[in-house]
């Protein structure tokens, strides 16, 4: 592109163009750390630090890790590299990642409560469905910078959802969301 070309273009046309470079590549990683993670734990012989980061069974709630941590991982580099030219990205990213999370299981016991069943095609599709939805969402924020002034409050509710990764993993309450479901199906 010539120097004229890049002039004559809307400045939020030139710098959107980054941003939405940051979060497609996102999406890739996530999509594929988030794959391999599935078989982390198992992978590594059970190690319990492992499962803090992966799912230690096919529970709903362990398989919302596939999303949460590589996001929080990518979102903390992306963060610091884009900080200073996106100022909303911080409260773009934790709200995506936040409704990426929740949107699995709403997602799971929406079709699987109409079907009476669930399928693992579909739980697959949800997954990555969750990875877009998880990063289309705080593009736009980041962009319209409409969630910037509860940037406080997004860290506060990702730190709680990290403390309920370690703790019900270590002890899950008896709820269905927290409950394998391949337990219940032998």
């Amino acid at each position: 592109m010539t120097q004229s070309k890049i002039i004559s273009q809307p400045l939020n046309k030139i710098s959107s163009d980054s941003l939405r470079f940051y979060h497609i590549i996102g999406a890739i990683f996530v999509g594929i750390v988030g794959t391999l993670a599935h078989f982390a734990y198992k992978f590594s012989g059970n190690n319990i630090f492992v499962g803090f980061l992966t799912p230690i069974n096919e529970s709903i709630w362990e398989h919302t890790k596939l999303l949460f941590f590589p996001m929080l991982f990518y979102g903390l580099y992306m963060v610091k590299k884009l900080k200073v030219e996106y100022p909303c990205i911080l409260s773009g990213w934790l709200c995506g990642m936040i409704v990426g999370v929740f949107f699995i299981p709403a997602a799971y016991y929406t079709y699987s409560g109409i079907l009476g069943y669930h399928l693992a095609v579909i739980d697959i599709l949800i997954f990555f469905l969750s990875v877009l939805l998880a990063f289309y969402l705080p593009y736009r924020l980041t962009l319209s910078c409409n969630l910037k002034d509860y940037a406080t409050i997004l860290c506060v509710l990702t730190g709680v959802l990290i403390l309920c990764y370690i703790v019900f993993t270590l002890s899950p309450p008896e709820l269905n969301v927290f409950q394998d479901p391949s337990l219940s199906e032998m």
